[in-house]
């Protein structure tokens, strides 16, 4: 199968995407992959590390508020649009899929033009502006939330798929991810993370919860800060315990984060879409801050519908201090009854066979074609 991914901007877009093409490269072995994305975003770095062949457009996205910018950035669509066709008559793609993000409308839309079978996926509860845009001119929609799908009502191929990062984790070593951080197997710690670029207001939470770790004698914590927060949290946990507490471990980043989301007893943090596809994937309660601080403020909608499931418990960033934060864990680890509750609504809502959906989503929409 000859395939174009296009995506980008954030992780939360890139690697769904990636995902995808890892399953249709395991399903059918010689498959072409090509990516189309900006050279601007994360993607212009991620993909090409990937050993996948790259092609960059220009194009930016829309202001929410009348601006001469939105005329430009029209023009930059239109350009786009041009591009992207003699991008896909070069490769000859049996479909083009697109993960969100501004840099899929014009590759996406181009293909729809030409005839080429075309599935855009949506992470989100609520989706992006591009998602919503395109959903009239795709041949499907996937998406990884229920509650998603009154949105794509202009298309009548939605299927509800998952994230495909959640399959990337039936793989996931518990053993490894004791092992890593040096804690004997069936240690229960609490992973709290910050997102791949760190959380200001998580890490100073954080900090200040420390004191009141005693409370919870049994139980390890695992902290990543993010590297640009990792060395003024680093030395202040080490003041807090004079450079002496074996139950708690800063790191800047983790390499095999599915092995350690595998062992970690509650998962804490951000609600970046595939993040929370590994974590139900792995059936693990959570204790969920949404970033204020994103289109639509989608992350509280994700957190709200594994709210609603009894999957986490969820604290708003208004609200998130060292009291409230340590209150939340204990609650959840202080409750094993609660915490196999929660463990088990979590799973429920797991889709690891995400990809091999998306993927029988994707041959279906070529024999229609």
């Amino acid at each position: 199968m000859r395939v174009v991914l296009t995506g980008g901007g954030t992780g939360g877009h890139i690697y769904p995407a990636l995902a995808i093409g890892r399953e249709i490269s395991e399903r059918e072995p010689g498959s072409s992959l090509l990516y189309i994305g900006t050279s601007r975003g994360l993607e212009g770095r991620i993909v090409p590390e990937q050993g996948i062949a790259f092609e960059n457009i220009t194009i930016t996205g829309f202001r929410r508020s009348l601006s001469l910018e939105n005329v430009k950035t029209v023009m930059r669509f239109l350009k786009g649009v041009s591009r992207s066709k003699e991008l896909l008559r070069k490769f000859k793609p049996d479909v083009v899929i697109g993960t969100g993000g501004y840099v899929c409308g014009p590759v996406v839309y181009a293909a729809s033009r030409l005839g080429i079978p075309t599935l855009i996926h949506e992470q989100n509860v609520l989706p992006g502006l591009t998602n919503k845009f395109l959903s009239r001119y795709v041949d499907g929609v996937a998406v990884s939330f229920k509650e998603s799908e009154p949105h794509f009502s202009k298309c009548r191929n939605v299927v509800y798929a998952g994230n495909p990062c959640a399959t990337r984790v039936l793989k996931a070593d518990r053993r490894s991810g004791f092992s890593s951080l040096g804690f004997a197997p069936d240690t229960p710690f609490v992973l709290i993370v910050g997102g791949s670029g760190g959380a200001r207001a998580l890490n100073e939470a954080f900090v200040r919860m420390l004191p009141l770790i005693g409370k919870l004698p049994d139980v390890h914590f695992v902290f990543v800060t993010g590297e640009r927060f990792y060395r003024e949290t680093e030395s202040a946990v080490s003041a807090a315990f004079q450079g002496n507490s074996s139950r708690v471990k800063v790191l800047p980043y983790i390499a095999g984060m599915p092995d350690v989301l595998a062992a970690s007893s509650l998962y804490v943090g951000r609600a970046g879409a595939s993040f929370l596809a590994e974590v139900t994937s792995l059936g693990l309660p959570s204790l969920i801050v949404p970033s204020p601080n994103v289109t639509n403020n989608h992350q509280e909608a994700n957190a709200r519908s594994l709210m609603n499931a009894g999957a986490a418990d969820m604290i708003l960033e208004r609200n998130l201090s060292g009291e409230t934060l340590f209150g939340g864990i204990a609650a959840i680890m202080g409750d094993r009854k609660r915490q196999q509750a929660m463990a088990s609504a979590s799973r429920s809502l797991g889709m690891p066979e995400s990809a091999s959906i998306i993927y029988n989503q994707i041959v279906g929409l070529q024999r229609k074609k």
